[in-house]
């Protein structure tokens, strides 16, 4: 489990030395590890690490670290609390340290519906986020639909699509402020590991600019099963 880990992040940060432009096709790369709940242990909890590059595989400019506590209210829903640092950089000069610096607490409801060979998952988020020492509050909504290809759950040995979309919003006008959209291709290896390859795009709005980006995305997923429990249906679901 460790080497995929050691590799992917390998993969991810290097020749981040590489020339500075700005690009149009970035990087995501996104790694999490999973304790879910079952029938019989209704806490759970992840920690998630993530970092993005300006170009593909190159011109390192982001990374965060975040973990949460969840509680199974019943087998489709579930309660998480939620903490992480997000740091970026300029990637023409990351030596410089972070030019944005944050801490974010936050508190989410997920319900998942499992209809055959279609799954969604709805999630519910509110935000308390400290932007380079300025407090801001903002609510977010994600819809991600699962589809498996040659199973009907997404057990081991699986292919499936993953897609969704999410709508980032704040209690200041302009109310809306981001949104982002994903389309991957996953394959569960075995009960544990799981990784997705795709594209995402994240769309940013304010009053004096507007942005959006595509990204090639990378997700590695490994969800830790305790022993003698009762096993049950979960999405390959990412955290962030």
């Amino acid at each position: 489990m460790f080497r995929f880990f050691r590799f992917f992040f390998l993969l991810l940060i290097i020749s981040s030395t590489a020339k500075a432009q700005d690009s149009k096709v970035g990087t995501w790369g996104i790694a999490t590890l999973v304790l879910p709940g079952d029938s019989l242990h209704k806490w759970g909890g992840y920690t998630e690490f993530q970092t993005r590059t300006n170009n593909v595989f190159s011109q390192f400019q982001y990374f965060e670290i975040k973990g949460g506590v969840s509680y199974d209210i019943d087998k489709n829903f579930t309660a998480l609390l939620g903490t992480g640092r997000y740091t970026t950089y300029d990637y023409m000069d990351v030596g410089k340290g972070p030019t944005i610096t944050e801490t974010r607490f936050w508190e989410q409801i997920t319900s998942n519906q499992f209809l055959y060979r279609l799954k969604l998952e709805h999630r519910y988020r509110v935000e308390q986020r400290w932007v380079n020492g300025d407090y801001r509050n903002r609510f977010r909504y994600r819809l991600n639909v699962f589809i498996p290809f040659n199973n009907t759950k997404i057990v081991a040995k699986t292919w499936f699509l993953s897609v969704f979309d999410e709508v980032f919003l704040n209690n200041k006008v302009p109310n809306f402020e981001r949104n982002r959209v994903s389309a991957a291709l996953g394959y569960q290896f075995d009960k544990s590991l799981i990784l997705q390859a795709g594209w995402i795009n994240q769309y940013n709005y304010s009053t004096t600019a507007k942005s959006d980006k595509n990204n090639i995305m990378l997700i590695l997923m490994y969800r830790i099963h305790r022993k003698n429990a009762v096993q049950r249906e979960h999405v390959p679901t990412t955290s962030d």
